[in-house]
């Protein structure tokens, strides 16, 4: 999972959530985990391993990246974002397309140069589901558990933020495609894996 900024954002981790876990052997969360006491609630569930995403600041105690040994397969968990200087002109693009041309784009076949040595890359970041296949390895973003909608991206603009928040949320006000809270299931095996995302209801 990724993107679950509570209690930043969010009150509570949705009971959708908590239920669609129960069972798994092992919960990855790629960064802006919101606070600690996610990651507690996340550890009644099962054993986490998680990231420093770029809103979790004060969760010193997090790396930026993580590499496990998951069932014989070299798994990374990074949370995707990339310096300002990328992050930032990207954004305005996306913002003065009225969100036609997104700032991830490019986003996974990155994250495979960084990491060519890896079987699975789960990483988080755009708030959108995504699965590549690229030379072998799959990069995975299960999607957000937390989701800006139009209403809620409106409420943030009438508190007069920072002009990189500012230009983040004109492109969810705007963007043409809409997307739904989520999280992602990776199934290990002798045969490979496989990711499925799961939509949460809001």
């Amino acid at each position: 999972m990724a993107d679950t900024h509570c209690p930043e954002f969010l009150d509570d981790l949705p009971p959708d959530l908590l239920a669609g876990l129960r069972g798994v052997d092992l919960i990855l969360h790629a960064g802006d985990v919101g606070g600690p006491s996610t990651l507690e609630r996340l550890r009644e569930v099962a054993p986490v391993e998680a990231v420093r995403g770029d809103h979790d600041g004060a969760m010193t105690d997090l790396p930026l990246r993580r590499e496990l040994a998951v069932g014989g397969r070299r798994l990374v968990i990074v949370h995707g974002n990339r310096s300002r200087l990328i992050e930032e002109p990207a954004t305005l693009l996306g913002t003065l397309s009225l969100g036609t041309m997104w700032f991830s784009a490019g986003l996974p076949a990155h994250l495979k140069r960084l990491h060519p040595n890896a079987d699975v890359i789960l990483y988080g970041h755009t708030h959108k589901a995504r699965t590549d296949l690229i030379d072998g390895t799959l990069v995975f973003n299960p999607g957000a558990v937390y989701q800006v909608d139009e209403a809620q991206a409106r409420h943030r603009l009438d508190r007069r933020p920072g002009w990189f928040e500012w230009t983040w949320l004109q492109v969810i006000r705007h963007r043409v495609d809409r997307v739904v809270s989520s999280y992602g299931v990776l199934e290990v095996g002798p045969t490979g894996v496989r990711a499925r995302v799961f939509p949460l209801r809001g």
